[in-house]
């Protein structure tokens, strides 16, 4: 290979380590949003957090309140530590959030309280604390079929279409 090929591999590689670095940040959570997200405040700015790699039950699903309770019980009121990397087209911080010590995003999975999220997983250790809680039944997995969020909201989303064209 020519020597100009091996300098632009060299700079590809160091801009996408810079742009895969994650920032940290300490912070304390102001409130607890659903079983996925969460409002902290650091340096007087609240800021709004998604847990990355995880998706929890909406809030009019079943498991959806209790979710957000167990993410509270967590988290709430309490210093969080918060490693992001990007932000969604929400806005929303994504990251892992550290609240006493405790990893809520895989705790959260290892309650039967959040699905891992397939499409954005990166961290494959999320898997066996979703599948010890599956076969524990606890959690959401204590339902008999129970219905991953994405699917609820594409269903919602489906139905609300529905409704606006009847009108």
């Amino acid at each position: 290979m020519p020597p100009i090929i091996f300098r632009l591999l060299a700079v590809a590689l160091v801009l996408l380590a810079f742009s895969a670095r994650a920032d940290t940040f300490e912070a304390a959570v102001v409130r607890v949003v659903d079983g996925d997200s969460l409002i902290v405040l650091a340096q007087l700015q609240q800021i709004r957090v998604r847990l990355k790699e995880i998706d929890a039950p909406e809030l009019k699903q079943s498991f959806g309140k209790r979710s957000q309770q167990s993410l509270a019980q967590i988290c709430e009121k309490r210093a969080a530590r918060v490693s992001w990397t990007e932000k969604d087209r929400n806005g929303r911080t994504l990251g892992r959030v550290w609240c006493g010590g405790i990893d809520a995003n895989a705790e959260q999975v290892r309650r039967g309280m959040a699905w891992v999220f397939d499409r954005y997983v990166k961290d494959r250790s999320l898997y066996p604390l979703q599948d010890a809680a599956r076969s524990a039944r606890v959690g959401l997995w204590a339902d008999a079929a129970p219905v991953p969020p994405w699917e609820w909201r594409k269903a919602k989303g489906a139905l609300e279409y529905r409704a606006q064209k009847s009108h």
